[in-house]
């Protein structure tokens, strides 16, 4: 089934919030629009500012803050790197969500004041807010892969931030010497789209087949297991026989150090020389998080029954940035929880209904030209966190055009959400 745009976004309407705070009677103690500011513009932060300023019909004073004007997702940037799309196909700018009525402001947040609220640009400008929304996305950890920071991220890209380190990584792999060495340092959980470093070790696969067959690959991964490891691996023998090594914990893959000035990678002391080598360090929520207080060193704890902050009740988190129970970190994760924390703003601000929070999520994987694999589930929040009440995988051994219909239902849902956040 292709998944087309409002289908997507009708099944996506059955997805509420819900809030156990009273809602607050703003308008009647203070006069005028409440004020609620977003930082990040992505497929959580965008769907909120949209969704608030949509469903209060213009009663919100609603303002995003994001840097750039023109936003890459994340998800489907791997099928860039495989050859499947252009990078144009990723681009997305805020002009609909600006003709909605949201100001949207080009700028970073530089520092959150939770007890005068207010949000700091880095311009020197001051916004005050009455609901603040963070879905910043994600930062990397310091020091977690030694040898390397961001400062090295044009020799050694992450292309974990699309755009840009999107296109050097790409032209890497592309420049690489026939027979040379792709290597990829995988990241430690939990980290953005759990299958993601694998769908990417698929298309390089595909690239480099097509491009530089005799070509190898090698993953030095800290962790024991990953997301789809039974259809990836079914997906590499099948397509890629020969081409992918992985090297997990058991044989020094939580071992590793890179040198981008020599292009090494040393893993648990063993010297590998290398030609394209893809770091994706450890993760951690958007720095702004931290500067506002609200982490737990890593991560940003919050109520999945409304996305409140753990720490403040005037603060909503989400997208990769929360640590909220069992959701994965993904752009379809983000959007679901943006519809929730939208109802919950909006309840308390302008004592309008609220429904209990239902989630939902599919992350979808290409490994090679019309093999698409999916997992997902459906969730609810209970007081604790968000939990998984349902949940499918595609399985291996299916059939060539069930693997096709489901990479077509992948092409159609991106239509649908990108839709969804940006108008």
């Amino acid at each position: 089934m292709k998944l087309n745009r409002r289908q997507f976004v009708g099944a996506s309407a059955g997805i509420a919030a819900s809030t156990l705070a009273a809602p607050s009677l703003y308008a009647a103690s203070h006069g005028g629009k409440p004020k609620v500011v977003v930082i990040g513009g992505g497929a959580g932060g965008a769907t909120t500012a949209r969704y608030i300023n949509k469903d209060s019909d213009g009663a919100i004073d609603v303002t995003l803050v994001e840097p750039t004007r023109t936003y890459y997702t994340c998800f489907f940037s791997n099928l860039y790197i495989g050859g499947f799309r252009t990078i144009e196909s990723l681009a997305h700018s805020y002009g609909g969500i600006a003709s909605e009525g949201v100001n949207v402001v080009h700028d970073y947040a530089v520092g959150v004041d939770r007890d005068a609220k207010t949000v700091t640009l880095a311009s020197g400008d001051t916004l005050m807010y009455d609901r603040l929304v963070m879905s910043p996305g994600i930062d990397f950890v310091d020091g977690a892969v030694p040898g390397w920071d961001v400062t090295a991220q044009n020799k050694m890209p992450h292309a974990y931030k699309a755009g840009s380190q999107s296109e050097l990584l790409k032209a890497q792999i592309e420049a690489m010497p026939e027979g040379g060495t792709f290597a990829m340092v995988a990241p430690p959980n939990p980290y953005r789209c759990p299958p993601g470093p694998y769908e990417r070790i698929s298309m390089v696969a595909h690239l480099l087949k097509e491009t530089n067959p005799t070509a190898k690959i090698l993953i030095a991964d800290p962790k024991e297991k990953f997301s789809k490891q039974g259809l990836f691996e079914e997906g590499w023998n099948t397509h890629y026989s020969g081409m992918i090594e992985r090297i997990g914990p058991d044989f020094g893959g939580n071992n590793v150090e890179v040198n981008p000035d020599e292009m090494t990678l040393t893993i648990d002391g063993t010297v590998e020389n290398v030609d394209v080598c893809n770091v994706i360090p450890a993760m951690k929520a958007g720095v702004i998080c931290e500067r506002a207080g609200l982490t737990d060193g890593n991560w940003a704890p919050v109520d999945g029954r409304t996305m409140v902050s753990r720490m403040d009740e005037n603060v909503h988190i989400l997208g990769d940035a929360c640590a909220q129970g069992d959701m994965p970190k993904s752009g379809f994760s983000a959007n679901s929880q943006a519809k929730v924390a939208a109802m919950a703003v909006r309840g308390a601000l302008t004592d309008s209904k609220v429904f209990p929070a239902k989630f939902s999520n599919t992350c979808w994987s290409l490994i090679a030209p019309d093999d698409g694999v999916k997992v997902g589930a459906a969730y609810e929040a209970n007081e604790e966190k968000i939990a998984s009440v349902d949940s499918f995988i595609s399985q291996t051994g299916e059939d060539a055009a069930l693997r096709k219909a489901t990479y077509e239902e992948s092409v159609g849902w991106y239509e649908g959400i990108t839709s969804d956040i940006f108008g």
